[in-house]
């Protein structure tokens, strides 16, 4: 398995978390720090998708 460089590492607490249940959940930090919505329908979308209809929809806050 191929290492991740330190820039790119994931730091618990920070980019992600476990849940109850045992899964990874990532935060809204990792994913601003991503750059783009992967239209998976994440817990902390900071872009807006609705898995629903399939669109972004402008977050305001």
């Amino acid at each position: 398995m191929k290492e991740q460089s330190n820039e790119n590492k994931l730091i618990e607490g920070e980019d992600f978390y476990y849940t109850p249940e045992g899964y990874k959940c990532f935060t809204e930090k990792h994913h601003l720090k991503r750059g783009y919505c992967c239209k998976s329908g994440c817990r902390h979308c900071p872009y807006g998708f609705d898995k629903g209809t399939g669109q972004i929809r402008k977050k305001t806050n």
